[in-house]
């Protein structure tokens, strides 16, 4: 057998940081001598990979906002692949983060590098014309959505649809009774997640109005209702924490424990993105919301950069409206506040959305991480043999 691989990775934030350790895990089980460097983040660091850096330096969003970061980020970029082509990475994998990634790996696949970009940039929302350049950049791009490869077809990459690690990591048993004994809830609770984003910003744009509908849904409400809001970081809490002081509603806020709260839920109010993944896998119903900033939701629709029916996954993933959403100026707290109270008296409606979300989540359950290790390895071992 020859050396064991290098593989340099970067992973974008919490959502990339969980892929990423899984990934990590699935290729130490074909080689447990494999080396593992990059930006990461702390689950990414308990797989085993050595950091040069956080994931939460890639924690920006929107067409406008990472201009300012941009001196900060094209520094980082340059810092990695130094580093990288210094450490004599074998395969590059840019795990989510496409804006910061793809630049990246451009530039190393031309130094010689195997390079792979786990989950596809969502060219089928919005800018399909990147995926020439997506192609020139990549040898290989994973895809989390069953609909995604087809947009690389004639294209010269590798795309395939490997299925999504967190319908692997979720049971398709309900976890209700011992998600409620762990938070300390009784069967006869009912319980709300609020789960207002992971990002700084999303917390601002969104927290005050998804905390100002818990206060509106608990003087609705004919019984006492329990809102749990799981946070991302500290600081997003501290943000959080702040807004619904300013509302004045009580509201349990909780250090990570998102897939424990919404499996304990009877229903979600939540920031687009994958925690309506996760809502969906847990058969928790939900209502989406999302706000861009002002700037951003200006060009976005100036410029039709986006095409969709819809925003939020469980409701891609179905091809129709399975849960409610609502956009930009429609995030009022009434709205919101009535959409949930919808979601707790709709009973054959919720049972109806509960069978479609167990559907999806059986389709998107292939045991990922292991499918997405295969395609490394094989780009790995042709660049060994080259």
């Amino acid at each position: 057998m020859g050396r064991a691989l290098t593989i340099g990775m970067v992973a974008g934030e919490a959502s990339g940081d969980l892929l990423g350790a899984a990934l990590i895990g699935a290729l130490r089980e074909h080689s447990p001598d494999m080396h593992f460097i990059g930006l990461s983040g702390e689950r990414m660091r308990a797989a085993g990979c050595e950091s040069l850096g956080d994931s939460e330096e890639l924690a920006v969003m929107g067409l406008v906002e990472p201009l300012r970061h941009l001196p900060r980020l094209l520094r980082l970029r340059s810092r990695l692949r130094q580093e990288f082509l210094r450490r004599r990475v074998d395969v590059f994998i840019g795990v989510d983060a496409p804006a910061f990634n793809l630049g990246l790996a451009r530039s190393l696949k031309r130094r010689g590098l195997a390079t792979v970009q786990y989950v596809s940039p969502q060219v089928w929302a919005w800018r399909p014309g990147r995926v020439p350049a997506i192609a020139a950049a990549v040898d290989a791009v994973l895809c989390l959505l069953p609909f995604e490869p087809g947009c690389y077809a004639g294209h010269a990459v590798r795309a395939e649809f490997v299925g999504h690690p967190l319908a692997d990591q979720i049971p398709t048993e309900s976890q209700r009774a011992s998600a409620r004994q762990a938070l300390g809830l009784n069967d006869s609770d009912c319980v709300i997640a609020i789960l207002p984003g992971s990002r700084m910003g999303e917390v601002q744009r969104l927290g005050a109005d998804f905390a100002a509908a818990a206060r509106l849904l608990s003087a609705a409400t004919d019984r006492p209702v329990v809102f749990l809001a799981p946070m991302a970081s500290p600081a997003v809490a501290a943000v959080f924490e702040a807004q619904r002081r300013a509302v004045g509603v009580e509201i349990r806020l909780l250090q990570q424990g998102a897939d424990q709260v919404l499996a304990a839920a009877d229903a979600a109010l939540v920031a687009s993105g994958t925690a309506t993944l996760q809502s969906l896998l847990h058969g928790c119903p939900m209502a989406v919301a999302y706000r861009l900033a002002p700037l951003t939701a200006f060009l976005v629709r100036s410029l039709k950069l986006v095409r969709l029916r819809h925003f939020s996954l469980p409701n891609l993933l179905a091809g129709e409206e399975l849960v409610q959403e609502f956009f930009q100026q429609d995030v009022r707290p009434a709205a919101l506040a009535a959409s949930l109270q919808r979601l707790l008296t709709d009973a054959t409606g919720n049972a109806a959305m509960r069978r479609r979300f167990d559907d999806i989540h059986r389709l998107l359950r292939r045991n990922a991480a292991a499918r997405a290790a295969r395609v490394v390895l094989e780009l790995g071992a042709a660049r060994a043999a080259a």
